[in-house]
């Protein structure tokens, strides 16, 4: 089969696009065909390389993807050849004190697929059982293939960590982005009002679309001093920041009294100053998240299937461009996410 793979961590010209090692498929392990996938930021973490992963070389990234299910392992008993489904990455062991408690993406020993593990941007894949989930006719595949993981991360962000509840104000960073425009649309959803920062004209357009009650160029305006001017000086009640250090500060001078920031990533860094002071004085709160369980997963999805959320797309190019996607992804150009699928598909 062909698929996207590296040899070595580096720059984009390590990506290449050619024949690969079919997948052999485990027990528990379902063989998709693979009709679209989409990039996340992650892809570029990955390719780059990240401390403490030490991946099998060449590594297929991708953690996003979907396509019909070719074949199935023995112990498999949701799918069959096929169905249609799509990928959700987070891989849990099933096992430990977190797993047995319901909460997946805590587990001990949690991985990602793409990143820790082979990804899913080639012509065939084998996904476990667990890491599936149904898509309905009629869904086109480069929606199928580009919703999980921002969607899911962004309604645990929003529905799970900080409990967003209908007349709040919700502050998104990078709504431009794939956590960032699923992020708009899953607070406008949830009955809050949205504020939402972008850099360009057509970024900001875009982001109201999606349901952002108020836009912010934070190329031309500080941000937190935007937010202290159009809530009176109060502050947002939450605020969903996954730029990271060169963010953070703003971040938390945008909350209110007894805000929440809430992160899932440091795309600018990950040691930004603590700032103790505010926290304490202010009575804040920072809450982590990653990805979500399977639960969140499937309440998510459903709104996406059923047109109530939309990923945006920005781009769609044969997997053979995977290094121009990967430019799309680290210059930030467009808005929403960028999709690739097999060549032997167009």
């Amino acid at each position: 089969m062909y698929a996207v793979q590296f040899a070595s961590h580096g720059d984009r010209d390590v990506i290449e696009y050619g024949e690969h090692p079919d997948p052999e498929l485990a027990e528990n392990e379902v063989l998709v065909d693979v009709k679209a996938g989409a990039l996340n930021h992650l892809d570029v973490w990955t390719r780059r390389g990240l401390p403490g992963i030490d991946l099998e070389m060449p590594h297929v990234p991708g953690s996003d993807a979907a396509g019909v299910v070719d074949a199935i392992g023995d112990d498999v008993t949701r799918f069959d050849p096929g169905d249609r489904v799509a990928v959700s990455a987070g891989v849990s062991c099933g096992d430990c004190e977190f797993c047995r408690d319901g909460e997946a993406s805590l587990c001990v020993s949690y991985r990602i697929i793409g990143e820790h593990l082979p990804g899913v941007h080639a012509e065939m894949a084998a996904v476990p059982e667990a890491n599936l989930v149904p898509v309905p006719a009629g869904v086109d595949w480069t929606v199928a293939g580009s919703a999980s993981l921002v969607f899911q991360t962004a309604w645990r962000m929003l529905h799970t960590r900080a409990s967003v509840t209908a007349g709040e104000r919700v502050l998104v960073l990078g709504a431009s982005g794939g956590v960032g425009h699923a992020a708009v649309q899953i607070a406008n959803h949830a009955g809050c009002e949205v504020f939402a920062t972008a850099s360009t004209e057509e970024k900001l357009r875009h982001a109201e679309s999606c349901g952002a009650d108020h836009v912010i160029d934070y190329e031309s305006n500080e941000f937190a001093e935007e937010i202290d001017a159009l809530t009176d000086k109060r502050g947002v009640d939450v605020v969903v920041d996954h730029v990271g250090a060169a963010t953070y500060p703003d971040s938390l001078a945008s909350l209110a009294k007894g805000g929440r920031l809430v992160t899932c990533g440091a795309t600018t860094g990950p040691n930004p100053d603590a700032g103790l002071n505010r926290i304490f004085w202010n009575q804040l709160s920072v809450l982590g998240s990653t990805m979500a369980t399977p639960g969140e997963v499937d309440d998510v999805l459903e709104l996406v299937w059923d047109g109530t959320f939309e990923p945006r797309i920005r781009e769609t190019l044969p997997m053979s461009e995977a290094a121009r996607a990967h430019e799309l992804i680290e210059n930030r150009e467009g808005f929403g996410k960028v999709v690739v699928i097999p060549d032997s598909e167009l």
